[in-house]
């Protein structure tokens, strides 16, 4: 055997981890489905990426214009109501205008999470974006996981339905 021989030889052995680590490994996995011979495949720093606060902004955006539009199809005719979103440099509001008053809803996207304020701008909570240990993108509010929708429908439930 070459020292060339020898040195490879000692690399391939040097590499491969302990069987119990393997195994670890892909227990840690069996549920995700992400490994692949014991190897994680799950690449956490795309999917954080993703769950930054700027793409989660604009996703919730996204979803509150459909929620808008799905509200404003929902009312009866001759509505005295009407909801519209209006955007600004990082922000967005919701607004409610009737013949009387109008009253909003502002999702404001800060350095450390979205504020979402009434319409005298006073907050009312507040969400921050992390990585779940299950590789999800998580919303809290108030310290509590909440799904977009529960979100959406924490901010807007009031404005939209409100004496219904």
């Amino acid at each position: 055997m070459t020292v060339k021989d020898a040195t490879a030889e000692n690399n391939r052995v040097e590499s491969k981890p302990p069987e119990s680590s393997q195994a670890q490994a892909s227990q840690a996995q069996g549920k995700s489905g992400k490994g692949e011979n014991g190897k994680s495949k799950f690449d956490w720093v795309t999917e954080r990426s993703s769950c930054s606060l700027p793409k989660v902004f604009s996703t919730l955006r996204a979803q509150v214009e459909d929620d808008v539009r799905t509200r404003n199809a929902l009312r009866p005719n001759n509505s005295p109501y009407e909801f519209s979103v209006a955007e600004d440099v990082g922000e967005f509001t919701v607004l409610l205008k009737t013949a009387e008053a109008s009253r909003s809803i502002v999702f404001n996207l800060a350095e450390h999470a979205i504020v979402v304020r009434d319409e005298r701008r006073n907050p009312m909570f507040e969400v921050a974006a992390s990585l779940s240990d299950q590789g999800e993108c998580t919303l809290k509010v108030n310290g509590e996981e909440r799904d977009f929708w529960q979100v959406r429908r924490l901010a807007l439930e009031d404005l939209m339905f409100h004496g219904s």
